[in-house]
Protein backbone atom coordinates (compact mmCIF):
# COMPACT_ATOMS: atom_id res chain seq x y z
CA UNK A 1 0.00 0.00 0.00
CA UNK A 2 2.93 2.68 1.08
CA UNK A 3 4.68 1.35 -2.36
CA UNK A 4 1.48 2.60 -4.12
CA UNK A 5 1.08 5.69 -2.43
CA UNK A 6 4.41 6.67 -3.22
CA UNK A 7 4.49 6.22 -6.97
CA UNK A 8 1.07 7.57 -7.12
CA UNK A 9 2.24 10.29 -5.60
CA UNK A 10 5.44 10.26 -8.30
CA UNK A 11 2.48 10.33 -11.31
CA UNK A 12 0.41 13.09 -9.55
CA UNK A 13 3.62 15.19 -9.02
CA UNK A 14 4.96 14.28 -12.43
CA UNK A 15 1.84 15.53 -14.04
CA UNK A 16 1.34 18.65 -12.17
CA UNK A 17 4.92 19.34 -13.09
CA UNK A 18 4.59 18.66 -16.62
CA UNK A 19 1.31 20.52 -16.82
CA UNK A 20 2.81 24.06 -16.52
CA UNK A 21 3.65 22.92 -20.80
CA UNK A 22 1.18 22.76 -23.55
CA UNK A 23 2.71 19.15 -23.97
CA UNK A 24 1.54 17.91 -20.87
CA UNK A 25 -1.88 19.55 -21.40
CA UNK A 26 -2.16 17.89 -24.30
CA UNK A 27 -1.54 14.54 -22.47
CA UNK A 28 -3.79 15.49 -19.45
CA UNK A 29 -6.56 16.16 -21.94
CA UNK A 30 -6.30 12.84 -23.85
CA UNK A 31 -5.82 11.21 -20.55
CA UNK A 32 -9.18 13.09 -19.05
CA UNK A 33 -11.10 12.15 -22.24
CA UNK A 34 -10.00 8.26 -22.18
CA UNK A 35 -11.24 8.25 -18.72
CA UNK A 36 -14.73 9.58 -19.65
CA UNK A 37 -14.78 7.25 -22.77
CA UNK A 38 -14.02 4.26 -20.42
CA UNK A 39 -16.29 5.54 -17.93
CA UNK A 40 -19.09 6.23 -20.07
CA UNK A 41 -18.74 2.78 -21.83
CA UNK A 42 -19.07 0.83 -18.99
CA UNK A 43 -22.26 2.96 -17.81
CA UNK A 44 -24.47 2.49 -20.93
CA UNK A 45 -23.01 -1.50 -21.22
CA UNK A 46 -24.43 -1.87 -17.73
CA UNK A 47 -28.03 0.49 -17.55
CA UNK A 48 -29.12 0.94 -21.17
CA UNK A 49 -32.09 -0.71 -21.50
CA UNK A 50 -31.25 -3.09 -24.30
CA UNK A 51 -28.55 -5.45 -24.97
CA UNK A 52 -25.71 -3.87 -26.29
CA UNK A 53 -22.90 -5.36 -28.65
CA UNK A 54 -19.60 -3.59 -26.88
CA UNK A 55 -17.47 -4.80 -30.29
CA UNK A 56 -19.92 -2.66 -32.47
CA UNK A 57 -20.11 -0.07 -29.76
CA UNK A 58 -16.27 0.51 -29.60
CA UNK A 59 -15.72 0.02 -33.55
CA UNK A 60 -18.52 2.76 -34.15
CA UNK A 61 -16.87 4.79 -31.56
CA UNK A 62 -13.36 4.42 -33.36
CA UNK A 63 -15.32 4.87 -37.09
CA UNK A 64 -16.51 8.31 -36.14
CA UNK A 65 -13.69 9.77 -34.11
CA UNK A 66 -10.92 8.95 -37.35
CA UNK A 67 -13.92 9.86 -39.65
CA UNK A 68 -13.69 13.61 -38.19
CA UNK A 69 -10.34 13.70 -39.46
CA UNK A 70 -10.32 12.36 -43.46
CA UNK A 71 -12.06 9.20 -45.24
CA UNK A 72 -8.46 7.78 -45.50
CA UNK A 73 -7.28 7.41 -41.86
CA UNK A 74 -8.91 3.97 -40.63
CA UNK A 75 -8.48 1.43 -37.88
CA UNK A 76 -8.71 -2.07 -39.53
CA UNK A 77 -9.89 -5.36 -37.05
CA UNK A 78 -8.44 -8.63 -37.46
CA UNK A 79 -11.04 -10.31 -39.17
CA UNK A 80 -10.52 -7.67 -42.40
CA UNK A 81 -7.25 -7.61 -42.15
CA UNK A 82 -6.53 -10.01 -44.61
CA UNK A 83 -8.78 -8.04 -47.33
CA UNK A 84 -6.79 -4.88 -46.74
CA UNK A 85 -3.60 -7.20 -47.57
CA UNK A 86 -5.25 -8.47 -50.82
CA UNK A 87 -6.26 -4.66 -51.79
CA UNK A 88 -2.32 -4.06 -50.83
CA UNK A 89 -0.58 -6.92 -52.62
CA UNK A 90 -3.11 -7.91 -55.06
CA UNK A 91 -2.83 -11.44 -54.17
CA UNK A 92 -5.13 -14.37 -51.93
CA UNK A 93 -5.45 -17.63 -51.84
CA UNK A 94 -9.04 -18.66 -53.63
CA UNK A 95 -10.46 -20.32 -57.26
CA UNK A 96 -9.82 -17.42 -59.24
CA UNK A 97 -13.48 -16.09 -59.85
CA UNK A 98 -14.92 -12.68 -58.40
CA UNK A 99 -19.04 -12.27 -57.65
CA UNK A 100 -21.73 -9.55 -57.66
CA UNK A 101 -24.61 -8.88 -55.93
CA UNK A 102 -27.97 -9.06 -58.52
CA UNK A 103 -30.85 -8.55 -56.07
CA UNK A 104 -30.76 -11.59 -53.61
CA UNK A 105 -28.44 -12.87 -55.98
CA UNK A 106 -24.76 -13.99 -55.71
CA UNK A 107 -23.51 -14.50 -59.40
CA UNK A 108 -20.43 -15.22 -60.46
CA UNK A 109 -19.30 -12.22 -62.96
CA UNK A 110 -15.86 -13.15 -64.24
CA UNK A 111 -13.78 -16.08 -64.38
CA UNK A 112 -9.65 -15.46 -64.27
CA UNK A 113 -7.81 -17.79 -66.47
CA UNK A 114 -5.46 -20.79 -65.71
CA UNK A 115 -6.75 -20.58 -62.20
CA UNK A 116 -8.99 -23.71 -60.48
CA UNK A 117 -12.42 -22.07 -60.97
CA UNK A 118 -11.34 -21.59 -64.94
CA UNK A 119 -9.86 -25.25 -64.62
CA UNK A 120 -12.66 -26.98 -63.40
CA UNK A 121 -15.87 -25.73 -64.67
CA UNK A 122 -17.44 -22.58 -62.69
CA UNK A 123 -18.80 -20.67 -65.71
CA UNK A 124 -19.92 -16.78 -65.09
CA UNK A 125 -23.50 -16.33 -64.98
CA UNK A 126 -23.27 -19.40 -62.05
CA UNK A 127 -25.52 -18.05 -59.36
CA UNK A 128 -23.59 -20.04 -55.94
CA UNK A 129 -26.77 -21.45 -53.36
CA UNK A 130 -23.80 -23.01 -50.93
CA UNK A 131 -20.32 -22.92 -50.08
CA UNK A 132 -19.11 -25.87 -47.98
CA UNK A 133 -22.78 -26.65 -47.34
CA UNK A 134 -24.07 -23.34 -46.13
CA UNK A 135 -26.48 -21.51 -47.81
CA UNK A 136 -25.56 -18.43 -48.21
CA UNK A 137 -28.99 -17.06 -48.43
CA UNK A 138 -28.62 -16.77 -44.54
CA UNK A 139 -25.06 -15.46 -44.90
CA UNK A 140 -23.83 -11.96 -44.87
CA UNK A 141 -21.86 -10.58 -47.94
CA UNK A 142 -18.73 -10.31 -46.23
CA UNK A 143 -19.40 -13.95 -44.33
CA UNK A 144 -19.64 -15.43 -48.18
CA UNK A 145 -16.52 -13.46 -49.34
CA UNK A 146 -14.74 -15.11 -46.19
CA UNK A 147 -15.86 -18.70 -47.36
CA UNK A 148 -14.52 -18.40 -51.22
CA UNK A 149 -11.02 -17.24 -49.68
CA UNK A 150 -9.36 -19.51 -47.64
CA UNK A 151 -5.64 -20.75 -46.96
CA UNK A 152 -3.53 -22.39 -49.85
CA UNK A 153 -4.19 -26.04 -50.80
CA UNK A 154 -7.32 -25.83 -48.73
CA UNK A 155 -10.63 -27.29 -50.64
CA UNK A 156 -13.55 -25.20 -51.10
CA UNK A 157 -17.06 -27.06 -52.12
CA UNK A 158 -19.83 -24.92 -54.53
CA UNK A 159 -22.85 -25.78 -55.30
CA UNK A 160 -24.48 -23.33 -57.99
CA UNK A 161 -27.61 -22.87 -60.08
CA UNK A 162 -26.80 -22.59 -63.75
CA UNK A 163 -28.83 -21.43 -66.63
CA UNK A 164 -31.18 -24.33 -68.52
CA UNK A 165 -30.02 -26.81 -65.77
CA UNK A 166 -32.98 -28.20 -63.46
CA UNK A 167 -30.62 -29.20 -60.52
CA UNK A 168 -27.93 -27.58 -58.59
CA UNK A 169 -24.40 -28.45 -59.79
CA UNK A 170 -21.63 -29.58 -57.18
CA UNK A 171 -17.89 -28.24 -57.97
CA UNK A 172 -15.00 -28.94 -56.11
CA UNK A 173 -11.62 -26.51 -56.29
CA UNK A 174 -8.53 -26.78 -54.49
CA UNK A 175 -7.41 -23.09 -53.47
CA UNK A 176 -4.48 -21.32 -55.06
CA UNK A 177 -2.38 -18.22 -54.21
CA UNK A 178 -4.87 -15.68 -56.69
CA UNK A 179 -2.66 -12.71 -58.34
CA UNK A 180 -5.30 -9.99 -59.09
CA UNK A 181 -4.05 -9.12 -62.94
CA UNK A 182 -3.33 -4.56 -62.17
CA UNK A 183 -2.31 -4.98 -65.88
CA UNK A 184 -5.10 -6.65 -67.72
CA UNK A 185 -5.28 -5.43 -70.82
CA UNK A 186 -2.30 -4.04 -73.30
CA UNK A 187 -2.00 -4.73 -77.28
CA UNK A 188 -1.24 -2.37 -80.35
CA UNK A 189 -3.97 -0.25 -81.74
CA UNK A 190 -4.85 -1.50 -84.66
CA UNK A 191 -3.52 -0.45 -87.77
CA UNK A 192 -1.10 2.19 -85.82
CA UNK A 193 1.89 2.05 -84.81
CA UNK A 194 0.07 2.85 -81.09
CA UNK A 195 0.60 0.73 -77.83
CA UNK A 196 -1.96 1.07 -74.78
CA UNK A 197 -2.11 -0.26 -71.95
CA UNK A 198 -3.83 -0.04 -68.64
CA UNK A 199 -3.12 -0.16 -64.92
CA UNK A 200 -5.65 -0.64 -62.32
CA UNK A 201 -3.93 -0.34 -59.24
CA UNK A 202 -0.77 0.92 -57.45
CA UNK A 203 -0.26 -2.57 -55.80
CA UNK A 204 3.16 -3.91 -54.55
CA UNK A 205 5.26 -4.61 -57.64
CA UNK A 206 2.89 -3.40 -60.08
CA UNK A 207 5.60 -1.03 -61.73
CA UNK A 208 7.48 -4.53 -62.47
CA UNK A 209 4.24 -5.93 -64.31
CA UNK A 210 3.53 -2.65 -65.87
CA UNK A 211 7.21 -2.53 -67.03
CA UNK A 212 6.90 -6.17 -68.85
CA UNK A 213 3.83 -5.04 -71.02
CA UNK A 214 5.10 -1.79 -72.15
CA UNK A 215 8.36 -3.89 -73.50
CA UNK A 216 6.23 -6.16 -75.26
CA UNK A 217 4.60 -3.38 -77.13
CA UNK A 218 7.29 -1.69 -77.87
CA UNK A 219 9.05 -5.22 -79.04
CA UNK A 220 5.61 -5.17 -81.33
CA UNK A 221 6.90 -1.97 -82.86
CA UNK A 222 4.83 0.37 -80.83
CA UNK A 223 6.59 3.95 -81.15
CA UNK A 224 4.11 5.72 -79.47
CA UNK A 225 1.87 4.82 -75.81
CA UNK A 226 -1.33 5.50 -74.03
CA UNK A 227 -1.29 4.86 -70.46
CA UNK A 228 -4.86 4.24 -68.94
CA UNK A 229 -4.91 5.21 -65.45
CA UNK A 230 -8.94 5.88 -65.57
CA UNK A 231 -10.65 4.71 -62.45
CA UNK A 232 -7.26 3.72 -60.77
CA UNK A 233 -7.83 4.65 -57.17
CA UNK A 234 -4.20 4.87 -56.42
CA UNK A 235 -1.89 2.83 -53.64
CA UNK A 236 1.87 2.60 -53.31
CA UNK A 237 4.02 5.74 -53.11
CA UNK A 238 6.92 4.26 -54.45
CA UNK A 239 5.32 2.09 -57.46
CA UNK A 240 4.03 6.00 -58.68
CA UNK A 241 7.79 7.14 -58.35
CA UNK A 242 8.80 4.00 -60.30
CA UNK A 243 6.51 4.12 -62.84
CA UNK A 244 7.56 8.46 -63.49
CA UNK A 245 11.07 7.01 -63.65
CA UNK A 246 10.21 4.58 -66.72
CA UNK A 247 9.80 8.05 -68.56
CA UNK A 248 11.88 10.26 -67.14
CA UNK A 249 15.44 10.35 -66.34
CA UNK A 250 17.51 9.50 -63.64
CA UNK A 251 17.95 11.80 -60.15
CA UNK A 252 14.78 13.85 -60.92
CA UNK A 253 12.54 14.78 -58.36
CA UNK A 254 9.00 12.95 -58.54
CA UNK A 255 6.67 14.51 -55.36
CA UNK A 256 7.48 15.56 -52.30
CA UNK A 257 6.07 14.72 -48.79
CA UNK A 258 5.47 16.88 -46.27
CA UNK A 259 4.03 16.09 -42.54
CA UNK A 260 3.94 17.45 -39.25
CA UNK A 261 7.93 16.61 -38.58
CA UNK A 262 8.92 15.70 -41.54
CA UNK A 263 9.92 16.94 -45.02
CA UNK A 264 11.18 14.88 -47.53
CA UNK A 265 12.08 14.55 -51.39
CA UNK A 266 11.36 11.47 -53.36
CA UNK A 267 13.76 11.56 -56.82
CA UNK A 268 14.19 8.64 -59.46
CA UNK A 269 16.93 6.08 -58.79
CA UNK A 270 17.37 4.53 -62.05
CA UNK A 271 17.92 5.26 -65.99
CA UNK A 272 14.84 5.69 -67.88
CA UNK A 273 12.77 2.75 -70.02
CA UNK A 274 12.36 5.54 -72.86
CA UNK A 275 12.62 9.27 -72.05
CA UNK A 276 11.65 10.44 -75.47
CA UNK A 277 8.60 7.87 -76.31
CA UNK A 278 5.40 10.14 -77.04
CA UNK A 279 3.27 9.30 -73.99
CA UNK A 280 -0.33 10.12 -73.48
CA UNK A 281 -2.20 9.67 -70.18
CA UNK A 282 -5.66 8.92 -69.57
CA UNK A 283 -7.55 9.99 -66.46
CA UNK A 284 -10.78 10.51 -64.83
CA UNK A 285 -12.58 11.45 -61.75
CA UNK A 286 -11.66 8.25 -60.31
CA UNK A 287 -7.71 9.11 -61.15
CA UNK A 288 -6.52 9.49 -57.36
CA UNK A 289 -3.60 9.45 -55.20
CA UNK A 290 -0.85 7.18 -56.69
CA UNK A 291 -2.45 7.73 -60.17
CA UNK A 292 -2.55 11.78 -59.53
CA UNK A 293 1.52 11.75 -59.18
CA UNK A 294 1.73 10.04 -62.24
CA UNK A 295 -0.06 12.19 -64.16
CA UNK A 296 1.28 15.42 -62.30
CA UNK A 297 4.68 14.45 -62.66
CA UNK A 298 4.77 13.72 -66.15
CA UNK A 299 2.75 16.57 -67.02
CA UNK A 300 5.27 19.07 -64.98
CA UNK A 301 8.17 17.95 -66.92
CA UNK A 302 6.12 18.29 -70.01
CA UNK A 303 6.52 14.31 -70.99
CA UNK A 304 3.47 13.67 -71.21
CA UNK A 305 -0.27 14.86 -72.53
CA UNK A 306 -2.72 14.31 -69.74
CA UNK A 307 -6.27 13.57 -71.56
CA UNK A 308 -9.97 12.89 -69.85
CA UNK A 309 -11.50 14.65 -67.04
CA UNK A 310 -10.16 16.40 -63.53
CA UNK A 311 -8.85 13.79 -61.65
CA UNK A 312 -10.20 13.12 -58.11
CA UNK A 313 -8.05 15.81 -55.71
CA UNK A 314 -6.51 13.15 -53.48
CA UNK A 315 -3.15 15.01 -51.94
CA UNK A 316 -2.74 13.28 -48.75
CA UNK A 317 -0.35 10.54 -47.89
CA UNK A 318 -1.02 7.39 -45.61
CA UNK A 319 1.46 5.30 -43.33
CA UNK A 320 0.47 2.07 -42.53
CA UNK A 321 1.38 -0.06 -39.86
CA UNK A 322 0.25 -3.73 -37.44
CA UNK A 323 -1.74 -2.43 -34.41
CA UNK A 324 -2.40 -4.49 -31.47
CA UNK A 325 -5.16 -7.52 -31.06
CA UNK A 326 -3.50 -8.45 -34.72
CA UNK A 327 -5.37 -5.32 -36.05
CA UNK A 328 -3.81 -2.60 -38.68
CA UNK A 329 -3.55 1.02 -38.99
CA UNK A 330 -3.73 3.41 -41.72
CA UNK A 331 -3.11 7.41 -40.71
CA UNK A 332 -2.54 10.72 -42.97
CA UNK A 333 0.85 11.62 -42.10
CA UNK A 334 1.57 13.92 -44.86
CA UNK A 335 0.62 15.91 -47.84
CA UNK A 336 2.70 15.34 -51.44
CA UNK A 337 3.39 18.07 -54.07
CA UNK A 338 4.87 17.32 -57.32
CA UNK A 339 7.81 18.78 -59.05
CA UNK A 340 6.24 22.11 -60.19
CA UNK A 341 5.12 22.34 -56.65
CA UNK A 342 1.28 22.35 -56.30
CA UNK A 343 -0.64 20.22 -53.66
CA UNK A 344 -3.50 18.81 -55.74
CA UNK A 345 -5.72 17.92 -52.57
CA UNK A 346 -9.38 19.12 -53.27
CA UNK A 347 -10.77 18.81 -50.00
CA UNK A 348 -9.56 20.51 -46.83
CA UNK A 349 -10.46 18.51 -44.05
CA UNK A 350 -8.63 20.85 -40.77
CA UNK A 351 -11.40 23.25 -42.02
CA UNK A 352 -14.80 21.82 -41.96
CA UNK A 353 -18.21 23.99 -42.18
CA UNK A 354 -20.33 23.71 -39.09
CA UNK A 355 -22.17 20.71 -39.92
CA UNK A 356 -19.25 18.94 -40.33
CA UNK A 357 -18.98 19.04 -44.06
CA UNK A 358 -15.78 19.78 -45.63
CA UNK A 359 -15.74 22.32 -48.28
CA UNK A 360 -13.52 22.08 -52.06
CA UNK A 361 -10.94 24.52 -52.58
CA UNK A 362 -12.48 27.72 -54.22
CA UNK A 363 -10.87 28.78 -58.04
CA UNK A 364 -10.63 32.18 -56.88
CA UNK A 365 -7.89 30.82 -54.38
CA UNK A 366 -5.86 28.02 -56.37
CA UNK A 367 -2.11 29.27 -57.18
CA UNK A 368 -1.00 28.78 -60.28
CA UNK A 369 2.65 26.56 -61.01
CA UNK A 370 4.65 26.73 -63.95
CA UNK A 371 5.44 23.15 -65.83
CA UNK A 372 9.62 23.05 -67.08
CA UNK A 373 8.66 24.70 -70.35
CA UNK A 374 6.17 27.63 -68.64
CA UNK A 375 2.28 26.00 -69.01
CA UNK A 376 0.39 27.06 -66.14
CA UNK A 377 -0.92 24.53 -64.14
CA UNK A 378 -2.91 24.78 -60.87
CA UNK A 379 -3.17 23.22 -57.17
CA UNK A 380 -6.04 22.52 -54.86
CA UNK A 381 -8.23 20.90 -57.50
CA UNK A 382 -6.83 17.49 -58.82
CA UNK A 383 -5.20 17.36 -62.21
CA UNK A 384 -6.64 19.24 -64.56
CA UNK A 385 -6.27 17.52 -68.32
CA UNK A 386 -4.13 19.13 -71.05
CA UNK A 387 -7.40 17.99 -73.22
CA UNK A 388 -10.56 17.62 -71.91
CA UNK A 389 -12.75 14.37 -73.32
CA UNK A 390 -16.14 14.64 -72.22
CA UNK A 391 -18.02 11.31 -71.58
CA UNK A 392 -21.08 10.37 -73.40
CA UNK A 393 -24.30 11.09 -72.12
CA UNK A 394 -25.29 8.31 -70.13
CA UNK A 395 -28.85 7.09 -69.19
CA UNK A 396 -30.76 6.37 -66.11
CA UNK A 397 -32.54 3.65 -68.14
CA UNK A 398 -29.45 1.88 -69.39
CA UNK A 399 -27.82 2.09 -65.92
CA UNK A 400 -30.84 0.69 -64.45
CA UNK A 401 -30.51 -2.26 -67.22
CA UNK A 402 -27.17 -3.10 -65.74
CA UNK A 403 -28.39 -2.88 -61.68
CA UNK A 404 -30.60 -4.90 -61.96
CA UNK A 405 -29.07 -7.54 -63.99
CA UNK A 406 -30.91 -7.46 -67.15
CA UNK A 407 -27.85 -7.44 -69.37
CA UNK A 408 -26.14 -9.59 -67.27
CA UNK A 409 -28.49 -12.58 -67.45
CA UNK A 410 -29.31 -12.07 -71.20
CA UNK A 411 -26.02 -12.42 -71.59
CA UNK A 412 -25.83 -15.33 -69.74
CA UNK A 413 -28.48 -17.09 -71.78
CA UNK A 414 -27.07 -15.89 -75.34
CA UNK A 415 -23.93 -17.82 -74.76
CA UNK A 416 -25.79 -20.77 -73.92
CA UNK A 417 -27.11 -21.16 -76.88
CA UNK A 418 -23.87 -19.84 -78.80
CA UNK A 419 -20.86 -21.76 -79.06
CA UNK A 420 -18.68 -19.28 -80.13
CA UNK A 421 -18.52 -15.79 -81.49
CA UNK A 422 -16.13 -13.27 -83.03
CA UNK A 423 -13.10 -11.86 -81.59
CA UNK A 424 -13.07 -9.24 -78.91
CA UNK A 425 -12.56 -6.62 -81.81
CA UNK A 426 -14.76 -7.84 -83.98
CA UNK A 427 -17.57 -8.73 -82.02
CA UNK A 428 -21.46 -6.99 -82.58
CA UNK A 429 -24.87 -8.53 -82.19
CA UNK A 430 -26.88 -8.73 -85.73
CA UNK A 431 -29.81 -6.16 -86.27
CA UNK A 432 -31.72 -9.53 -85.65
CA UNK A 433 -29.93 -9.86 -82.11
CA UNK A 434 -30.69 -7.22 -80.82
CA UNK A 435 -34.58 -7.55 -81.56
CA UNK A 436 -34.51 -10.41 -79.43
CA UNK A 437 -33.18 -8.78 -76.63
CA UNK A 438 -35.93 -6.35 -76.75
CA UNK A 439 -38.70 -8.65 -77.21
CA UNK A 440 -37.18 -10.36 -74.35
CA UNK A 441 -36.80 -6.85 -71.71
CA UNK A 442 -39.84 -5.17 -73.17
CA UNK A 443 -41.48 -7.96 -70.44
CA UNK A 444 -39.46 -7.23 -67.71
CA UNK A 445 -39.93 -4.41 -64.54
CA UNK A 446 -37.52 -2.30 -64.77
CA UNK A 447 -37.59 0.22 -61.93
CA UNK A 448 -35.54 3.33 -62.39
CA UNK A 449 -36.19 7.18 -62.56
CA UNK A 450 -35.24 10.20 -64.63
CA UNK A 451 -33.88 12.71 -62.94
CA UNK A 452 -36.57 15.04 -64.70
CA UNK A 453 -38.98 12.59 -62.94
CA UNK A 454 -37.26 13.44 -59.43
CA UNK A 455 -37.23 17.26 -60.48
CA UNK A 456 -40.58 16.99 -60.94
CA UNK A 457 -41.85 15.37 -57.88
CA UNK A 458 -39.84 17.83 -55.97
CA UNK A 459 -42.07 20.85 -57.77
CA UNK A 460 -45.16 18.66 -57.28
CA UNK A 461 -44.03 18.83 -53.68
CA UNK A 462 -43.50 22.58 -53.16
CA UNK A 463 -46.21 23.74 -55.71
CA UNK A 464 -48.67 21.44 -52.68
CA UNK A 465 -46.83 23.25 -50.22
CA UNK A 466 -47.55 26.96 -51.50
CA UNK A 467 -51.03 25.40 -52.46
CA UNK A 468 -50.67 26.13 -56.19
CA UNK A 469 -50.95 22.70 -57.10
CA UNK A 470 -54.66 22.81 -57.64
CA UNK A 471 -54.00 25.30 -60.77
CA UNK A 472 -50.85 23.37 -62.30
CA UNK A 473 -52.26 19.75 -61.60
CA UNK A 474 -53.40 19.13 -65.69
CA UNK A 475 -49.99 20.39 -66.92
CA UNK A 476 -48.04 17.98 -64.35
CA UNK A 477 -50.98 15.35 -65.34
CA UNK A 478 -50.22 15.94 -69.35
CA UNK A 479 -46.24 16.13 -68.93
CA UNK A 480 -46.16 12.93 -67.05
CA UNK A 481 -47.95 11.24 -69.80
CA UNK A 482 -45.31 12.33 -72.45
CA UNK A 483 -42.58 11.35 -70.25
CA UNK A 484 -44.44 8.21 -69.73
CA UNK A 485 -44.64 7.71 -73.72
CA UNK A 486 -40.91 8.30 -74.01
CA UNK A 487 -40.30 5.42 -71.80
CA UNK A 488 -41.58 3.34 -73.97
CA UNK A 489 -39.18 4.04 -76.35
CA UNK A 490 -36.08 3.87 -74.48
CA UNK A 491 -34.89 0.57 -76.37
CA UNK A 492 -34.48 2.48 -79.15
CA UNK A 493 -33.80 5.88 -78.25
CA UNK A 494 -30.30 4.54 -76.18
CA UNK A 495 -30.01 1.35 -78.80
CA UNK A 496 -26.31 2.58 -79.04
CA UNK A 497 -25.63 2.45 -75.33
CA UNK A 498 -27.42 -0.90 -74.75
CA UNK A 499 -25.96 -2.87 -77.19
CA UNK A 500 -22.55 -1.59 -76.47
CA UNK A 501 -23.23 -2.83 -72.89
CA UNK A 502 -24.60 -5.77 -73.65
CA UNK A 503 -22.05 -6.95 -76.72
CA UNK A 504 -19.37 -6.08 -73.88
CA UNK A 505 -21.12 -8.86 -71.21
CA UNK A 506 -21.30 -11.46 -74.16
CA UNK A 507 -17.83 -11.00 -74.77
CA UNK A 508 -17.09 -11.46 -71.11
CA UNK A 509 -18.36 -14.83 -71.15
CA UNK A 510 -16.07 -16.20 -74.27
CA UNK A 511 -13.12 -14.04 -73.61
CA UNK A 512 -12.80 -13.50 -69.82
CA UNK A 513 -11.71 -9.84 -68.56
CA UNK A 514 -8.99 -9.40 -71.31
CA UNK A 515 -11.21 -9.87 -74.18
CA UNK A 516 -14.10 -7.79 -72.49
CA UNK A 517 -11.12 -4.89 -72.02
CA UNK A 518 -10.43 -5.31 -75.61
CA UNK A 519 -13.92 -4.96 -76.49
CA UNK A 520 -14.09 -1.96 -74.51
CA UNK A 521 -11.10 -0.24 -76.09
CA UNK A 522 -11.65 -0.89 -79.45
CA UNK A 523 -14.85 0.73 -79.10
CA UNK A 524 -13.03 3.83 -76.62
CA UNK A 525 -14.02 7.39 -78.35
CA UNK A 526 -11.49 8.56 -75.69
CA UNK A 527 -8.69 6.11 -77.07
CA UNK A 528 -9.48 7.40 -80.58
CA UNK A 529 -9.20 10.89 -79.61
CA UNK A 530 -5.82 9.93 -78.10
CA UNK A 531 -4.45 7.82 -80.90
CA UNK A 532 -5.37 10.89 -83.13
CA UNK A 533 -3.16 13.31 -81.09
CA UNK A 534 -0.19 10.85 -80.88
CA UNK A 535 -0.23 10.35 -85.07
CA UNK A 536 -0.76 14.47 -84.68
CA UNK A 537 2.88 14.91 -83.83
CA UNK A 538 2.98 19.12 -84.70
CA UNK A 539 -0.48 18.56 -82.68
CA UNK A 540 1.12 16.83 -79.63
CA UNK A 541 4.57 18.98 -79.70
CA UNK A 542 2.64 21.99 -79.19
CA UNK A 543 0.06 20.81 -76.58
CA UNK A 544 3.76 20.12 -74.59
CA UNK A 545 4.87 23.55 -75.45
CA UNK A 546 7.91 21.95 -77.49
CA UNK A 547 9.43 24.43 -79.83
Amino acid sequence: MKKKIIIGSVVILGTACLSFTPPADRFFEMAKNLEIFSALFKEVNALYVDDTNPNRMVRNGIDAMLNSLDPYTNYIPEDEVEDYRTLNTGQYGGIGASTINLGNRIVVNMIFENYPAYKNGLKIGDEIIKINDLELAKLTVEESNRLMKGQVGTVVKISVKRFNHDHLIDLEFKREKIKINIVPYYGMITGTDVGFIQLTEFTNECSRELKKGIQSLKDQGAKKLILDLRGNPGGHLNEAIDICNFFIAKNKLVVTTKGKSEERNYETQNNPLDETLPLIVLINRGSASASEIVAGTLQDYDRAVIMGERSYGKGLVQMGKPFIYNSYIKITTAKYYTPSGRCIQVLDYSHRRADGSVASVPDSIKRKFKTLRGRAVYDGGGIDPDIIYDKAASSEYVAALVRQGYLFDYATQYAASHPAIASPRNFSLMPADYQAFMNWVSNKKVIYQTKVENDLKELEEMASREQYLPVIREELAEIHKKLADTHKENLTTYKDLIQAALEQEIVSRYYFEKGATEFVISHDGEVAKAVSVLTNSALYKKILGEP
